[in-house]
């Protein structure tokens, strides 16, 4: 299988599953995320969101995600989640990241679409897809500033797509990135309206806290790629303390080690729920 573009697997989604987008930082992660999809012979994305590359430089990580890609059994994109300047969806594609995200739902919407545009030409240069975002989902990604929810407008997000021609679209339907502090109020019946209105395939973000109820009823209403970031940092976080805890005496690789199998034991558990398990035979 090996590395592949992620409009490639978004187009075989449909209602019954929907394709999880798994952001990592090191090494240690990826494989975690790439021993699950193995395991479970589901497709994968591998994904750095710009947020967090004070901790993981994309000149590091980025050949890292792309060899654990390429040597993945399953087929596996690998995605710069919540680019927000020119010059780090440039450097990732170069790096050659089969998929981009641009961020610009914090300019107006005139902005937005405008260098959407600029990025989808870019990325057209290096056969690789876009993700947009219309709407603000909500909390912080890493290092960039948190947002308020701002819903997506179904008419927004219609002109939004159709002008930008972006392979994905970001939309705000209640949810927040990080650990919620409160029950989301998901607003399936705005996503229902997007779906019929959009063909685009559809992205949630913020999917760490959702129940497995949430996430199927997203996935029947046009989610076609969920992303995963904060729950498998979580996981990897406990799997750490769980293993100093048992031996004291740990050292630097029962500490990877951890970490390798916390984001799988996460990846894995999210898999399920999103119902890939098998599905890589699609892509054959």
């Amino acid at each position: 299988m090996s590395l592949v573009n992620m409009k490639e697997l978004l187009a075989k989604s449909d209602s019954t599953f929907a394709v999880g987008a798994f952001n990592v930082s090191d090494m240690e992660m990826a494989m975690g995320a790439v021993r699950a999809a193995e395991e479970m012979e589901a497709p994968l994305i591998l994904q750095i969101a710009e947020g967090r590359l004070r901790y993981s430089p994309l000149e590091f990580l980025g050949p890292i995600m792309i060899a654990a890609a390429r040597q993945c059994k399953m087929p596996t994109a690998v995605h710069l989640d919540h680019g927000r300047t020119l010059e780090t969806v440039r450097l990732a594609l170069t790096l050659g990241f089969t998929s981009v995200m641009f961020d610009g739902s914090h300019f107006p919407l005139e902005e937005n679409i405008e260098k959407t545009k600029e990025i989808v030409a870019l990325a057209e240069k290096f056969g690789a897809s876009v993700e947009g975002e219309i709407g603000s989902i909500g909390g912080a990604e890493g290092d960039m500033a948190s947002a308020d929810i701002k819903v997506t407008s179904v008419a927004e997000a219609k002109r939004f797509a159709e002008e930008t021609k972006v392979d994905a679209l970001a939309v705000a339907i209640g949810t927040a990135h990080g650990n919620y502090k409160e029950t989301p109020n998901l607003r399936i019946d705005r996503l229902k309206e997007i779906h019929a209105a959009v063909d685009t395939p559809l992205v949630l973000h913020g999917g760490t806290g959702l129940t497995a109820e949430d996430f199927h009823n997203c996935l029947a209403n046009g989610i076609t790629k969920i992303n995963i970031a904060t729950a498998s940092y979580d996981s990897s976080a406990a799997k750490i303390k769980e293993v100093h805890k048992a031996k004291p005496e740990a050292n630097y690789f029962d500490f990877s080690d951890a970490i390798c199998v916390g984001t799988y034991e996460n990846v894995k558990k999210h898999m399920e729920i999103f119902g890939l398990k098998g599905k890589s035979k699609l892509y054959n």
